[in-house]
């Protein structure tokens, strides 16, 4: 297909490439369209709700130990569990730990789903599920009635990344993106740092997730019909970009006063991945259909430009025996912060870092008003140290009130639009290809939403021991 060549905003000439009716060619032909705005969904307040109704579809992991979470909040009535595995819905549910909950199993088929989305007496649907569904299940979800929370990334093509925001601008139900690394501590801190322009301007960011799971692939108990080493050997980009981009869009504003422009991405080539299928399928047949698989390159690196100017990389590595960094880089004209290797660290000047009693007072000065109120405790409940716990009742504090949810179905699109557009700057030696504007043009008048409890923080927390 010729003619597919288009401009960045900088001018920046994509050529035109020569591919065939295929994926590739897709992505391309849907991150070129464009959409008419039906309602703006940045700064949404949805009806409070005085007690939050929630049904759960996947809880083979993640979603089992959301479960637990949400059964400490207060004003929260788990309805529904859904799971394809009955074993795993009924775990899930002797999980709950609190509060009036009448959670009803359902798992009879592969679309019991829907059934729980059709209930009216449910308010939020939670989807853990492994990524190809979450976007359907959202957009039925929302289409039902239903705000919708989704495990990351929120969808997998540029398509469904638009579906996601027309049905949520179309229903005026929230679309929000479970990214819990927007709730650690330390990036936090960071961001209510550049709010108080304690960075000056911000030139540059970086993000990534690198975390070494090379083994769990092939194990059959731990990924659901081996899901996540299909991705991985079917796709070549960085297929899980929230945990290192969403922190430091917060910090950029985009989508609220900033937006991503346009990217490039390169991979390395495989070094394991395919050489792991191998040494398994020698054993075990039921691996033999990965072998010689076009398994995704080991590290990718993406680079993508702002509107404002500043830059943004990321990492993502998660099959060479490298220690677990999401670096969170934050790089100012008037101070620099980075976390990975730990601790975080902060500066003021190239000299060095700040030392251990200027960290003390400066976290003293700049912790944000949502850390101090639910850090100790969320820390006490765990969830990765405890911000899976913020987040988990951020969100239901949000709800409850009737505020703008913190990241939301703009966040979530464009975050994830990053998995299949690096795939395509892969595929054609890098070359850079133009970020979707989901906001449609209002990112220019969108206000910044602060997580730094200006409003809200009545939602208690029961059974936190």
């Amino acid at each position: 297909m010729a003619g597919l060549g288009m401009v960045a905003a900088n001018g920046c000439k994509v050529a035109d490439h020569e591919q065939g009716e295929g994926t590739l060619a897709t992505i391309l032909k849907e991150a070129q369209k464009e959409y008419k705005p039906i309602f703006n969904m940045s700064g949404y307040r949805a009806p409070a709700l005085e007690r939050v109704r929630l049904g759960f579809i996947g809880v083979g992991n993640r979603g089992a130990a959301a479960v637990e979470r949400m059964s400490r909040i207060d004003a929260v009535d788990i309805q529904g569990i859904c799971d394809v595995r009955p074993e795993k819905a009924e775990e899930a549910k002797k999980r709950i730990v609190g509060g009036s909950h009448e959670a009803k199993v359902y798992a009879d088929s592969e679309q019991s789903w829907k059934e729980m989305c059709d209930r009216e007496d449910i308010d939020l649907i939670y989807v853990a599920t492994h990524w190809a569904l979450h976007a359907d299940m959202a957009v039925y979800a929302m289409e039902h009635g239903k705000h919708v929370a989704l495990e990351i990334p929120a969808a997998t093509t540029v398509e469904d990344c638009w579906r996601l925001v027309m049905t949520s601008e179309k229903t005026k139900k929230h679309c929000v993106i479970l990214e819990n690394c927007c709730y650690d501590f330390f990036e936090l801190l960071t961001l209510n740092l550049a709010r108080q322009g304690f960075f000056g301007d911000i030139v540059h960011c970086e993000g990534a997730y690198i975390h070494d799971i090379l083994n769990s692939f092939f194990e059959k108990d731990a990924r659901y019909d081996l899901w996540r080493l299909k991705e991985n050997a079917e796709r070549n980009g960085n297929l899980y970009p929230t945990h290192g981009i969403g922190p430091i869009c917060q910090i950029l504003k985009i989508n609220r006063g900033d937006k991503m422009e346009y990217m490039t991405s390169m991979a390395s080539r495989d070094f394991s991945l395919g050489k792991k299928a191998k040494e398994v399928a020698a054993t075990d047949e039921s691996f033999q259909a990965y072998v010689d698989k076009p398994f995704r390159g080991n590290m990718n690196v993406s680079s993508i430009a702002t509107s404002s100017g500043s830059t943004m990389m990321l990492q993502h590595d998660v099959s060479t025996p490298r220690p677990y960094s999401r670096i969170h880089l934050v790089s100012g004209t008037k101070a620099f912060a980075q976390k990975y290797p730990l601790p975080g660290k902060i500066a003021v000047g190239h000299e060095d870092f700040l030392d251990e009693e200027a960290m003390r007072k400066l976290e003293e000065q700049y912790t944000p008003n949502i850390v101090k109120q639910i850090g100790e405790l969320a820390k006490r409940i765990g969830g990765h140290g405890g911000m899976d716990f913020m987040m988990d009742w951020r969100l239901i504090d949000c709800l409850r009130n009737g505020l703008p949810v913190d990241m939301d179905v703009y966040d979530a699109a464009s975050w994830s639009v990053i998995g299949p557009l690096s795939e395509w700057s892969v595929a054609n030696g890098s070359q850079p290809i133009a970020i979707p504007d989901f906001t449609m043009g209002r990112w220019k008048e969108n206000k910044v939403h602060e997580i730094n409890l200006e409003s809200g923080g009545t939602t208690k927390v029961i059974n936190n021991n």
